[in-house]
């Protein structure tokens, strides 16, 4: 074996090795906090914690969430249209770790797919929004094509309930979508809480500027003020037919301000979760995990919960067990 062969397997291995200290890292963070894990993906209760998404992609790297991606399952009369999660910056694996077995208990079928990737590795949506929008059309196409469904329903996560309306206004989706939820959407722009004003100063750089806006893709054509959002045009006017569902919480670190994923329209249905949940201190990485979140979630798509309780919800870990 040549130096090199040896130097990339211990490598690997060290790699194994630090991703197997992580896991156990994670599980006992979630074991103190009362939230159940499970080695069998089919059998574990949804942890409703950003954290568990994380051990699940470090245990189960470039897996399906579970719940997700059953190509056998045909939508019936009660859920006619299939759902399509949409992450953010990050994959499918840790963000609907828990969205995606619920819904696929409450009787949908649920499909996911980590777009947008490139330079990042496993983390998509860094691509254009344009190159990201043609994956999830094709991936649309490719959930009506094996469940016959006519539309789909949509619940995107921050850039991934951003992203879609360049599918509705560019790609022609406005008749394959029926229900559109979006969760910390960056829909008018973001700072990032002052990220991005620091960012799009070094994007009027010469020379320096058109590098750093083709590596940072999708995100800096979200910036305040960026031209590109007019061409997004995140009007819910151009599908009346569409019901939309934007959910925000006001203590989000990312979509700032939290307005931004707000829209105005007939066809509009805003939530902020503090308006639901006084004691829900969900930030935004958190937000696809909250048990209030994912029940106004199911409540746009049509099913019948009957959890109204609230509980506290902390950033990145979830409800407190009670």
């Amino acid at each position: 074996m040549t130096d090199r062969s040896v130097i990339v397997a211990e490598g690997s291995q060290l790699v194994k090795i630090m991703r197997r200290v992580a896991v156990g890292v994670l599980v006992g963070a979630l074991a103190l906090l009362g939230v159940p894990t499970s080695p069998d993906p089919a059998s574990a209760a949804p942890s409703h914690s950003y954290l568990g998404g994380l051990a699940a992609a470090l245990a189960r790297p470039n897996s399906s969430p579970p719940g997700a991606n059953d190509w056998r399952c045909r939508p019936d009369a009660g859920h006619p249209e299939p759902v399509v999660l949409l992450h953010g910056l990050s994959n499918d694996t840790v963000t609907w770790d828990t969205m995606a077995p619920v819904l696929a208990a409450a009787g949908y079928c649920v499909f996911s797919t980590t777009y947008g990737r490139d330079w990042l590795g496993p983390v998509g949506a860094v691509t254009t929004v344009q190159e990201s929008a043609r994956q999830i059309a094709a991936f649309i196409d490719r959930v009506r094509l094996a469940t016959g469904a006519r539309q789909v329903d949509l619940v995107g996560h921050s850039m991934g309930g951003a992203i879609p309306f360049y599918y509705l206004n560019h790609l022609g989706g406005v008749p394959r979508v029926n229900d559109y939820v979006a969760l910390g959407a960056p829909l008018h722009g973001s700072d990032v809480s002052g990220v991005q004003t620091a960012l799009a100063a070094a994007l009027e750089i010469p020379d320096v500027g058109p590098r750093l806006a083709r590596q940072c893709g999708g995100p800096c054509q979200l910036t305040p003020g960026s031209g590109f959002l007019r061409t997004l045009n995140p009007d819910p006017r151009i599908a009346p037919d569409i019901d939309f569902t934007m959910i925000v919480t006001r203590y989000d670190e990312v979509a700032t301000p939290y307005r931004t994923g707000m829209l105005r329209g007939r066809n509009v249905r805003n939530v902020v979760l503090q308006d639901v949940c006084p004691t829900d201190f969900t930030e935004h990485y958190e937000m696809t995990a909250d048990p209030v979140a994912v029940r106004i979630v199911l409540e746009a798509l049509g099913a019948r919960t009957a959890d109204r309780g609230c509980t506290t919800v902390l950033p990145f870990l979830g409800p407190l067990p009670r």
